[in-house]
Order: C-alpha cells, then structure tokens, then sequence
C-alpha cells in the first residue's frame, strides 16, 4: 500500500503560496499572526528545527531571520515546492512525512503547519515525526476550520481562493486531534485556537506537544 502524497502540482490548479502573500491585505496579517504564533513558541535550547511541508518556504525564511545561528531546514513532498525554496536560498528538500531521512532522536522542534489535513495517513506521519525527535522534543501543529476560512473569504470577496479546492481529507478538530497525538506517544502542552478562543469562529488550531518517550 502506497503512503506517498499526491504531490504532483504541475498537474493540478495550484494557488501560489508567495503570490498570495505579495497581495498583502488581510490574507498576509493572517498568515503573519499565525506565524508568529508558531515561532513564538520555539524554546532558546531548540538548535535543530524542521519545517515539516514548507510549502513556499515563507514560514521556513521567517524561521531562518529569527534563529539564524541554529539547524534550520525545511522538508516538503513537492518537487516545485523545493525549487522555489532553493530559489530564495532556503534549505529545503524534497521528502515524505511518511519516511523522513532523518536519524532517530535527532530533532528538538518540528513544525507541522496546515499539513495534518492533507494526509490519508495522519497516524503514520506522526509516528514518524515522534521517531524524529529528541526526548522532550516539540511538536508545534497547525491545522484550519475549513468552513470559519471559507466564510471570512467570502466576506472579504476573495471568490477564487473561497472554492478553491484545497484538496482536505479530513477537518480536524482540537478534540480529535488531541486523540490522537496522545495514542501516538506525545503529551499535550497546550492547544489554542487563534485568533480566537472559541474553536467553532476561529481560523486555526494550534498544538504544543512534547515527544513523552
């Protein structure tokens, strides 16, 4: 049984990361808060971090100006991903969540943002990233409300990226998703749903969790 991602974009309509970002407006506000919610929370001793799906490399390059004396690389299933990354001059390469060339125990902080939704095997891909990581290592997760971003496109009259497909295999809740990251082997530090308290009108759900064994 095959457990690659569909990851051949030059087939599929694929909406820009950075061409979106370019735009400006509140698209980018939003992407900077989330951002800055995940890398707030990387710890001083952290010196080997991942970028788990770096897409466009836009979180990696914010990573890299913030620590740039530490172990910062990103890691992304699509070929044209990591072309464009080597072209800003990111460390990026081409790889599966599913098998990470990656020693065991090696990893202080892996961040997995907007990824968890894309995968048909979501408890496949964390085993792997708790393989990777270090005793008391961080796991810092990031998954949408698909139907609080549809909703607040619309109102903002971004029509196409509204029913773009995004090609989501599940909606994760922070309920669900703290299921499972305790059967993986992983203990919940805190869960925050931003830029709100409330789950149900919030855009994202972030997770802290640290690898238990």
């Amino acid at each position: 049984m095959s457990m690659q991602i569909d990851c051949n974009l030059s087939k599929k309509k694929v909406i820009s990361q950075r061409g979106q970002y370019r735009k400006g407006g509140v698209g980018r506000l939003c992407w900077d808060y989330r951002d800055n919610q995940v890398i707030f929370n990387i710890e001083e001793g952290m010196k080997k971090i991942i970028d788990i799906g770096c897409g466009e490399g836009i979180t990696l390059e914010k990573l890299i100006k913030k620590f740039p004396d530490r172990d910062i690389k990103g890691i992304d299933c699509a070929k044209e991903n990591v072309e464009i990354c080597k072209g800003y001059g990111l460390p990026a390469t081409q790889g599966t969540v599913y098998e990470l060339n990656i020693k065991d125990d090696s990893v202080d902080c892996c961040i997995f943002t907007e990824v968890i939704e894309h995968l048909e095997y979501p408890q496949k891909a964390l085993k792997e990233i708790h393989r990777i990581l270090r005793k008391d290592g961080l796991l810092l997760l990031l998954f949408p409300n698909d139907f609080i971003f549809k909703i607040a496109r619309l109102l903002t009259f971004k029509f196409k990226e509204a029913f773009y497909e995004p090609r989501h295999l599940r909606q994760w809740t922070p309920w669900t998703i703290r299921h499972l990251l305790n059967e993986v082997g992983f203990k919940i530090i805190k869960q925050k749903s931003i830029p709100f308290y409330f789950w149900m009108v919030s855009l994202h759900h972030l997770v802290l969790a640290r690898k238990k064994q």
